[in-house]
């Protein structure tokens, strides 16, 4: 996020900035949508409904809580250096239209939807590892306590001012702890939980519509040029520009990387690779765009591909059952962008910090180790605590045999695709032709 995370009460409001973060808040609300196609195209026919709601959903609970409390808790005056509040901003009532935020110059407003779109996507991302087996109230109030008990404090640290994580100087441009480590950690602890879908590692799981995944991928690239420019909250000094281009770049690296080691690993190229290698790639440049060259952003994403590649099959090795590879992809791609600010800053972006590489020691690497493994073990300890909860009281998981017959029709009394129409232009009116002519025959 850009420095200087202050209300300026004294300066005029630029159009062009916030323009410019009002497009880049709509681009990472259309995350959440593709997110959901991304998902939703790679579980099985049977549950392709519940896992675009699970997506959808968060639109919906995310955005009151956000309105009534988050924002606050998340951006307010810092209490502790771990919380923030502000009682203007309880349910936005007492924003003024021209209330400025930071040296942008751009409305509070503004940024309170543009970060609110981050608080949305967030908590959807941990549904891909829950795939299949989760009651939707139980989802739905896991949702709403993960936001306020994990994501509105973690963001707080990250990037709210007096946080302990931006006070310490650990960087995170768009949100590698904050919202990929965050998910992944969470994931993680709620699968523990809940425990294996039937039949994992026995049946076939495989993606019922890889056009799906692909166009859910293609959605999410696009929208996440907003999700990481627009977090420098405008473009007077190319910093924003710098970071466009390095989320191009290694996301394309990434790709390229995860294929090459998936045809040497497996003897393919396949589309689920290239749409998860370019995911990867995402998620690790999304912490260090702004402080890595174009050069850093190809290393970003040559190792992200490859490690996360390699990290997807540790669920069949540790036993844990993450359906759509949350884990490999958000947890480890947001691990290894933030560390690797440590090594790969250039002191020619966002700041003049420097990495190893670049002459600066090792002074940054431990300040990113510090955010990476609290945020990784504040929510992957928080987020069990609420799955063990949820599932004490209400229930986590749908039955066995709701699970095996379909989470779509038990949970929503609907399914994805309509099968019994398949081939109804033979039967509904060809047929009833040929009958007629028949018919005609017979009376001549």
């Amino acid at each position: 996020m850009a420095p200087a995370i202050t209300v300026a009460a004294d300066v005029e409001l630029s159009s062009a900035n916030t323009g410019f973060m009002l497009i880049c808040s709509a681009l990472v609300m259309l995350m959440t949508p593709g997110l959901a196609f991304f998902y939703g195209g790679m579980v099985r026919v049977k549950s392709t409904l519940n896992m675009l709601m699970m997506s959808f959903i968060s639109l919906g609970i995310v955005t009151i809580l956000w309105v009534l409390y988050g924002f606050s808790m998340a951006f307010g005056t810092d209490s502790g250096h771990i919380i923030g509040w502000n009682s203007d901003w309880v349910g936005l009532s007492d924003i003024g239209l021209t209330e400025l935020w930071g040296t942008y110059n751009i409305p509070i407003l503004a940024f309170m939807v543009f970060q609110l779109m981050f608080a949305i996507i967030t908590p959807a991302l941990i549904s891909g590892a829950l795939a299949d087996r989760v009651k939707f109230t139980a989802w739905a109030l896991f949702v709403a306590l993960w936001a306020t008990v994990v994501y509105f404090p973690v963001a707080h640290w990250v990037w709210g001012e007096g946080g302990w994580a931006f006070d310490m100087g650990v960087i995170d441009f768009a949100g590698g702890t904050a919202v990929h480590i965050n998910a992944g950690a969470a994931a993680l602890g709620v699968i523990l939980v809940i425990g294996k879908r039937v039949g994992f590692k026995k049946d076939p799981m495989r993606p019922h519509s890889l056009p799906l995944v692909m166009l859910g991928a293609g959605l999410l690239w696009f929208g996440w040029f907003g999700f990481n420019a627009g977090s420098w909250l405008g473009n007077d000094d190319g910093v924003g520009a710098l970071m466009f281009v390095n989320t191009q770049i290694a996301t394309a690296a990434a790709m390229l990387a995860w294929l090459a080691y998936e045809k040497i690993r497996h003897g393919a190229f396949t589309t689920l690779g290239a749409a998860s290698g370019a995911v990867a790639g995402l998620v690790a440049i999304t912490p260090s765009g702004g402080a890595v060259s174009p050069i850093g952003a190809i290393i970003v994403g040559v190792v992200a591909g490859v490690l996360c590649a390699m990290a997807v099959g540790l669920k069949y090795k540790f036993g844990y059952d993450d359906s759509l590879d949350v884990v490999g992809v958000h947890l480890v791609g947001g691990v290894v962008g933030s560390l690797l600010v440590g090594l790969l800053a250039s002191g020619k972006g966002q700041s003049k910090v420097e990495g190893l590489f670049y002459g600066g020691g090792m002074e940054q690497f431990w300040k990113q180790c510090a955010g990476v493994f609290a945020v990784l073990a504040y929510s992957l300890v928080a987020s069990a605590i609420l799955a063990f909860l949820i599932d004490k009281t209400i229930g986590m998981r749908v039955t066995e045999d709701e699970e095996v017959a379909g989470i779509d029709q038990a949970e929503h009394a609907e399914t994805a695709y309509d099968f019994s129409g398949a081939g109804g232009g033979v039967v509904g009116t060809a047929a009833p032709a040929m009958a007629a002519t028949a018919s005609k025959k017979v009376d001549a």
